[in-house]
């Protein structure tokens, strides 16, 4: 079985690396940002992806609707402390099928890798109640912005300037600064402090 890994944090990514080898796994390719993780499933074409929720330039959430658009799709498993549930409903919706705790052994990702192959949907079960609540509850006010402007927030939120939003983006640097000043106008917020107290009030990046 053919596996991408996007982890931010090097000694975790090469440590889950070791072990999926080690079960048996092929790790094609890993990664530490959400934009290389969608160009590895893109070069690579694995069976399984497996993305850390709070990564840079595209986040877990964000890199998987792109992957989620690759047609067949690789079956995707996300990992997070999941101390901040709102990107559950979300991450259903676009296609996600594994939730899995950092907090829990390897064995649980191994678990997770196999249930979601056959088809089935897999969460850590000291994670179960936490994602129940999460799918019950109203949807967060980001829901108001479009999956490009989520990502043009949490690059600014990054420290990206309008020219790099559109490199990482690949659009041009004026539909950059159109989707900046849309979503400013949308949130009704004046000044670039302003969106990034929003992204991390919406969980789109992390301290």
């Amino acid at each position: 079985m053919r596996v991408v890994l996007a982890d931010d944090h090097q000694i975790l990514r090469e440590a889950l690396k070791a072990l999926l080898e080690h079960h048996g796994l092929k790790v094609v390719a890993d990664v530490g940002d959400g934009r290389a993780a969608v160009e590895a499933v893109d070069q690579f074409a694995p069976d399984v992806v497996v993305l850390d929720v709070a990564m840079p330039v595209l986040n877990g959430i964000e890199a998987a609707r792109e992957i989620s658009l690759v047609k067949p799709h690789p079956h995707i498993i996300l990992l997070s402390g999941l101390d901040d549930p709102r990107f559950v409903p979300e991450a259903l919706r676009i296609g996600v099928r594994g939730f899995v705790l950092k907090t829990q052994g390897a064995e649980d990702l191994f678990r997770a890798i196999e249930e979601v192959q056959r088809g089935a949907l897999y969460v850590s079960p000291h994670a179960a109640q936490v994602m129940v609540d999460a799918v019950m509850e109203v949807a967060p006010s980001s829901g108001r912005l479009s999956p490009r402007e989520r990502q043009v927030v949490q690059l600014v939120a990054e420290g990206k300037s309008t020219k790099g939003i559109a490199a990482v983006l690949r659009i041009s640097v004026k539909t950059a600064e159109f989707h900046r000043s849309r979503v400013m106008r949308k949130l009704s917020i004046h000044d670039t402090a302003g969106l990034v107290r929003y992204a991390i009030r919406e969980g789109l990046v992390t301290l």
